[in-house]
C-alpha cells in the first residue's frame, strides 16, 4: 500500500500548535505518557495470550526499551506488546476527536494557570501529543501481534501526517521522537538523549511499571585478570551494559511477612529522601467495594517546616504501580499533614485530574479508611507503648492540637491522643481520661495554666489556692494549646477551666468559707475598689478582691468570655493586636500592699495612692510576661516609692 497524505481536524491542528509551541511547563512529562502507553499495550497482548499462545511469537520476555542517541537527536521508546494494524493506527493516533479535543482545548483556556501539565493532559487523553512538546517529528512503527504487515505513521504537528505499510521484524511499537534542538546537547535545559537524566525520569515517574524498562549503557572499565583483580597499567575499554531502570515489582504488593524491617527502610529513605528510618510503617491491603493498597510512614522527627505554608503535604497515587499523582492533599485531613506514603488502586483512573480527585467517591472513601488506620495504630500505641507515643507527640502532637482548633469535626477522633503536662508529681504527661479518673469526686472543672515552662506556670500567683489544695493542673505550653482547649470546651462532663479566668468555683467548704469572706471585704472597701478602678480607667475592665491569692500582692486575671491573656498575645505575636481579653485587676485582701493601699485612700485620691494603683497593674503586667506600657514611668515610680521616707 503507498503512502497515504491526511490532514489532521481543525480542533486537533489547535493541539498540535500548542504542544509545538510549548503551552507547558513540565515538559519531561511526555516520557510517562509514552511509557504507560507501551505499559498498557503489553498488558493487552498479555491477556489475550491466555487464550491465544501464538499471539507472542516465541517471545514471552515482555519489555520497553529506550534508546537515546546524541548523533541523530533522537529517543525512541519500543514495547514488545499488542501492537496496531493500519485501521488501528487511524483510528488511535490518526485523529483524537475521540479524545475530547474540543473539551481539552475548552479546559486549557480555563485552566492553564491553575491546573498542571500532567492533569491537562491526562484528563483528555491526549498524552501521545504530548511528545510534541519535545520533538519536532514524530514517527510511529508498530505490528500488530500474529500480523506480518506493519504501519509507518509519522507528523510533524503541522497538521498533516503520512501512513504507510512498512515492515517489522517483531511485533509491538516503536515512536521515535527527532528532537527539537533546546532538548538535546550539554546547552539544553532539558537533555533528553542523556541516559542519566532519562533514568532519573523513569524513576521518578514510572519506576514500578510492572514491566522491565531497560536502556544500554556505554561504560568504561580497566580488563581484569582471571582472578578478578585490574590489570595494573591496562587500558580502560568500553562496553555496552543493558540495565533495567525500574525495580518493577513495588515493594508494597508484597505480603507483609515477606518484607524484612530493612527493607522497608530501604525503600522509606530512597522514596522520600530521608536519612533517617521511619518511626512507624503502616502497610495495608483491602478488598472490596474499593480496592487498593497502602504503605502509609510516620517519620522519626518533624520537618523543620511542618507548620509554614510552603511545606507540601500529600499521598503519592498509583493506578496499578504506575505513577500517577505526587502529594494528594486530598487523601489525608490536614492534621495528619507529617504522614508520608503511597496508595496504589486500580479504582484510580491513569488520567485522574485534581479537579475529579474532589469528587471522587473512591478516593474519599480511601481516605476515610486511611485516616482510621493512622489513629487506630497510634491508639494502640498510646495504650501498649507508652513511652514511643510521648516521642511521637513531642515530635507531631502540636498537629493534633492544631487540628482540634481549626477542624472541630475532628475533635472527637483526637480527643483521647491527646496529651498534656501536668502538676502531678512524677508524671509527664496525662491524657485527658487519666487527668479525670485522678480527679477527686468534689472537683467539677478540669483547670488548666499557660506559660512558657512549667517553672513560669508554677510561680503563678494565679495557682496558689490551686496548689494548696493538691488540685492537678494542665500545663499549657504551646501558643496552640488554649485554642485547642476552648474549642473543646470540655472532655466527658467536666469543662475546662483556665487558673486565670473569672472564679476558680470550688466548691469545698472551705473555699465557699473563704468566698463569703472576700465578698465582705468587698463590701467594706467598696470605695478602695472604685478608685483603684478610677485611676486604672481604660487599661482594665474591673477590680476584685481575690480569693485566690495567697501569698502575691495581685494578678490579672480575664472574663468567662472572650479571649484569655495568654491568646491574645498570641495574636499580637502574629501581628493582629484587634483581639483583646477584658483585664480584671485581682487583690490581695491579706496582703500588706492592700493595708497600704487602704491608709492611702482614706477617702481622697492622692498622687502616692495613684502610683501604687499603677505599680500593682505593672506588677500584674509583669507576672502575665506582658511589659508594661510606660517602662521607663514604671522604673521612676519604685524608685521615688524606694526614696520616700
Amino acid at each position: 500500500m503507498a503512502k497515504e497524505m491526511r490532514e489532521f481536524q481543525a480542533e486537533t491542528k489547535q493541539l498540535l500548535d500548542l504542544m509545538v509551541h510549548s503551552i507547558y511547563t513540565n515538559r519531561e512529562i511526555f516520557l510517562w505518557e509514552l511509557i504507560s502507553n507501551a505499559s498498557d499495550a503489553i498488558d493487552k497482548l498479555r491477556f489475550e495470550s491466555l487464550t491465544n499462545k501464538e499471539l507472542l511469537e516465541d517471545k514471552e520476555d515482555f519489555e520497553i526499551f529506550l534508546v537515546p542517541d546524541k548523533e541523530s537527536h533522537t529517543l525512541t521508546i519500543s514495547d514488545n506488546g499488542i501492537g496496531m494494524t493500519y485501521d488501528e493506527v487511524i483510528e488511535n493516533v490518526g485523529t483524537i476527536a475521540k479524545s475530547g479535543t474540543k473539551a481539552f482545548l475548552e479546559k486549557l483556556k480555563e485552566e492553564k494557570e491553575s491546573t498542571t501539565d500532567k492533569d491537562l493532559i491526562g484528563q483528555f487523553g491526549v498524552g501521545f501529543y504530548s511528545a510534541f512538546m519535545v520533538a519536532e517529528k514524530v514517527t510511529l512503527i508498530t505490528r500488530k501481534a500474529g500480523e506480518t504487515k506493519a504501519v509507518k505513521w509519522e507528523s510533524t504537528g503541522d497538521g498533516s501526517y503520512s501512513i504507510e505499510e512498512t515492515e517489522k521484524e517483531t511485533r509491538g511499537t516503536s515512536i521515535i521522537l527527532t528532537l527539537g534542538e533546546e532538548f538535546y546537547g550539554d546547552k539544553a535545559e532539558e537533555d533528553f538523549t542523556n541516559e542519566y537524566a532519562l533514568e532519573a525520569l523513569v524513576k521518578k515517574y514510572s519506576d514500578y511499571v510492572r514491566f522491565p524498562i531497560k536502556m544500554n549503557f556505554e561504560v568504561e572499565e580497566t580488563p581484569k585478570d582471571d582472578e578478578g583483580k585490574e590489570i595494573e597499567g591496562a587500558e580502560k575499554v568500553k562496553r555496552i551494559e543493558v540495565r533495567t531502570l525500574n525495580s518493577m515489582r513495588p515493594l508494597w504488593t508484597k505480603n507483609k511477612s515477606e518484607i524484612k524491617p530493612e527493607e522497608y527502610t530501604e525503600f522509606y529513605k530512597n522514596l522520600f529522601h530521608e536519612w533517617e528510618e521511619p518511626f512507624e510503617v503502616i502497610h495495608s491491603k483491602a478488598e472490596g467495594t474499593v480496592e487498593y493498597t497502602t504503605m502509609l510512614f510516620l517519620p522519626k522527627r518533624a520537618p523543620y517546616n511542618l507548620y509554614h505554608t510552603d511545606y507540601e503535604p500529600g499521598i503519592q497515587l498509583y493506578s496499578r504501580h504506575v505513577f500517577i499523582m505526587d502529594k494528594c492533599k486530598e487523601l489525608l485531613p490536614d492534621y495528619l499533614r507529617f504522614v508520608r506514603g503511597l496508595v496504589d488502586s486500580p479504582d484510580f483512573s491513569l488520567n485522574i485530574s485534581r479537579e475529579l480527585l474532589q469528587q471522587s467517591r473512591e478516593l474519599k472513601l480511601i481516605g476515610k479508611n486511611l485516616e482510621k488506620n493512622v489513629l487506630k495504630t497510634l491508639d494502640k500505641m498510646l495504650k501498649n507503648e507508652r513511652e514511643r507515643y510521648e516521642t511521637f507527640w513531642n515530635e507531631f502532637g502540636k498537629s493534633f492540637k492544631i487540628g482540634v482548633y481549626t477542624a472541630p469535626q475532628d475533635s472527637s477522633k483526637l480527643k483521647d491522643l491527646l496529651l498534656f503536662a501536668t502538676s502531678k508529681e512524677g508524671t509527664a504527661l496525662t491524657t485527658l481520661k487519666e487527668y479525670i479518673e485522678r480527679m477527686p469526686e468534689s472537683q467539677n472543672l478540669i483547670y488548666y495554666a499557660t506559660g512558657k515552662d512549667a517553672a513560669t506556670i508554677e510561680r503563678l500567683p494565679q495557682m496558689e489556692l490551686l496548689k494548696e489544695k493538691g488540685i492537678e493542673v494542665l500545663y499549657l505550653y504551646d501558643n496552640v494549646d488554649e485554642f485547642a482547649i476552648e474549642a473543646l470546651r470540655e472532655y466527658g462532663d467536666k469543662k475546662f477551666h483556665s487558673v486565670s479566668r473569672g472564679d476558680l468555683n470550688l466548691d469545698d467548704v472551705e473555699s465557699q468559707e473563704v468566698k463569703k469572706e472576700t465578698e465582705t471585704i468587698a463590701k467594706d472597701n467598696e470605695d478602695l475598689i472604685k478608685a483603684v478602678k478610677e485611676n486604672l480607667e481604660g487599661k482594665i475592665a474591673d477590680v476584685k478582691i481575690s480569693n485566690r491569692l495567697k501569698s502575691s500582692a495581685v494578678c490579672l486575671v480575664s472574663g468567662d468570655n472572650g479571649i484569655s491573656l495568654s491568646m491574645e498575645q498570641v495574636f499580637a505575636e502574629a501581628n493582629n493586636p484587634m483581639f483583646k481579653a477584658s483585664r480584671i485587676l485581682e487583690i490581695n485582701p491579706h496582703h500588706e500592699v492592700f493595708s497600704r493601699l487602704q491608709s492611702l485612700h482614706n477617702g481622697e485620691q492622692n498622687d502616692t495612692f495613684k502610683d501604687y494603683c499603677e505599680m500593682l497593674y505593672a506588677q500584674a503586667l509583669l507576672i502575665e510576661g506582658i511589659l508594661p506600657e510606660d517602662p521607663i514611668g514604671f522604673a521612676n515610680k519604685i524608685a521615688k516609692l524606694m526614696a520616700d521616707k
